[in-house]
């Protein structure tokens, strides 16, 4: 997939005048939510909306994700004006404008759909650049959960199948961006450096209160986005069910934080460009913002110090800001939809004491609260979890918030029972929270016995059936292993087990 701003020519008169023309160009918003449509109403307040163009969804209203509270508080005027923003002239009347109409008068377009649609509208905006002769125009999404292959049985980040598929986000709340005096800030990210700093001034033009930075990390900002959303659930189940226990919040939100960006960190070595994006740049990337070049960890193993993890994304402030403003209880206004649904699960948690029976339960309580399960990535996302653990070598000490969030809702009834006690006792929450973020036991003494020609793999594992010959002969010859059943072992242990199994 090819998605840059200029063509491979030389010529230097050329390309001047196609900055110029970018620099004047038009960004279109094509599917149109709530979201973008707030976006479109925060342009529409401080600009007469001429940089910005609208598409909706054939058959979709302009306005529809809205509720009639929402439009009721909105200017008429500036409602007209984003009306204004969705329409052409045509034979004399208005017409609604559709992808075509953005990729034909554009220069940026974004994709706002959410997972449903966001694979089909990519390959369809593909194709209509090449039948209008519109190369040149940008594409970029904002689709805040996994994909998923049905014909493969496969679950990615889409970024990572189409590289150079630009992506926008930032943190936001929809009342925000129609608050005249509130601010937004939010990251453009393409694998090329210039790509991304034009595309980013296009999009900070479109309104004086929305700010957009660049940077080249579009496949960890989608991965964030889509880890974020599902951790928002469980940060609103926090809340909601452990108000009154203040002092497991703060390690709970922490380690929701923490494990987001560490596993995008992971995600960004699996990188197949990753030589390309910080060696072929035609500019630094501390000209962009970046602090550095480049962060990144290394473990010691077998002597060796191996990169695991880059970390160089997370100088996207915006991107790290919207991770951590989507597990806020906001002073005023409510809070994410993801975050929404995480309240609901904690209400109906300690109304039945017992967790979903299904995700399909879930969705029903959701809806019942009046949360349309169509725009819940958080849980979209949850449903294709294991697949990206598996896909992309999430470790379980990295992940073991979700994966608990996951245990609880998709687990068996056993495991159900244990996810509860974990997520519901405070306690056993916050011994949870500091036991499973240590790397597990078992994957030290596998890497050992792959390793039995090293003197130190060795010695451990000699050690470690030494000990265990000591354990048995301080034991009285009467007892059983059997009798520390599972009542004798913490819900956390209990947890850890389930989960280290599986995964």
């Amino acid at each position: 997939m090819q998605n840059a701003f200029f063509d491979d020519s030389l010529d230097k008169d050329a390309i001047k005048r196609r900055i110029q023309q970018i620099d004047s160009g038009k960004v279109g918003l094509y599917s149109i939510g709530l979201y973008p449509g707030s976006i479109a109403y925060n342009c529409a307040m401080h600009t007469d909306g001429s940089s910005l163009m609208l598409a909706p969804r054939p058959g979709r209203d302009l306005m529809g994700a809205f509720s009639d509270d929402a439009i009721a508080g909105m200017d008429p005027e500036h409602l007209e004006t984003v009306k204004r923003m969705a329409h052409h002239p045509q034979q004399g009347a208005a017409a609604t404008n559709g992808l075509a109409d953005l990729i034909q008068h554009c220069d940026l377009v974004v994709l706002s759909a959410n997972s449903n649609h966001i694979d089909q509208d990519v390959q369809d905006a593909c194709a209509l650049r090449t039948e209008l002769k519109r190369e040149q125009v940008v594409l970029a999404c904002l689709a805040g959960s996994f994909s998923h292959d049905h014909i493969r049985n496969e679950s990615y980040v889409l970024c990572e199948r189409f590289p150079n598929l630009a992506f926008f986000s930032g943190f936001h709340r929809h009342g925000a961006l129609r608050n005249p005096v509130d601010s937004f800030t939010a990251n453009f990210c393409h694998p090329n450096a210039l790509t991304a700093l034009l595309g980013a001034r296009m999009l900070d033009k479109i309104s004086p209160n929305i700010q957009v930075s660049p940077g080249i990390h579009n496949i960890e900002a989608q991965y964030i986005k889509a880890a974020k959303n599902i951790s928002s659930i469980f940060a609103g189940f926090g809340h909601a069910y452990h108000r009154e226990n203040t002092g497991i919040l703060p390690t709970l939100l922490t380690l929701l934080l923490d494990q987001c960006i560490d596993q995008a960190a992971t995600v960004s070595m699996a990188r197949r460009d990753r030589q390309r994006l910080y060696g072929r740049q035609p500019i630094a990337l501390t000209e962009l913002g970046y602090g550095v070049q480049r962060i990144e960890a290394a473990l010691n193993r077998g002597g060796d110090m191996e990169k695991v993890r880059d970390h160089t994304f997370a100088q996207l402030t915006a991107m790290v800001a919207d991770v951590r403003g989507s597990m806020m209880q906001p002073v005023s206004g409510s809070p994410t939809r993801n975050f929404q649904v995480g309240q609901i699960l904690a209400e109906r948690m300690r109304v039945h004491q017992r967790c979903p029976h299904t995700m399909e339960e879930l969705q029903d309580w959701c809806e019942a609260a009046g949360l349309p399960r169509g725009g819940l990535e958080g849980l979209k996302a949850l449903s294709c979890w294991p697949q990206i653990v598996r896909n992309y070598s999430i470790l379980v000490h990295d992940a073991s918030m979700v994966n608990l969030l996951y245990m609880a809702v998709y687990g068996k009834p056993s495991t159900k029972d244990i996810a509860f006690s974990v997520m519901t006792e405070s306690r056993e929450m916050s011994n949870y929270c500091q036991e499973s973020v240590r790397p597990t036991h078992s994957r030290k003494y596998a890497e050992a016995l792959q390793s039995l020609d090293n003197p130190e793999a060795l010695d451990l594992l000699a050690t470690a059936v030494i000990a265990d010959n000591a354990r048995k002969a301080a034991l009285d010859d009467t007892f059983s292993d059997d009798q520390l059943g599972q009542d004798h072992v913490p819900a956390y242990l209990q947890a850890m087990n389930v989960i280290e199994n599986v995964w």
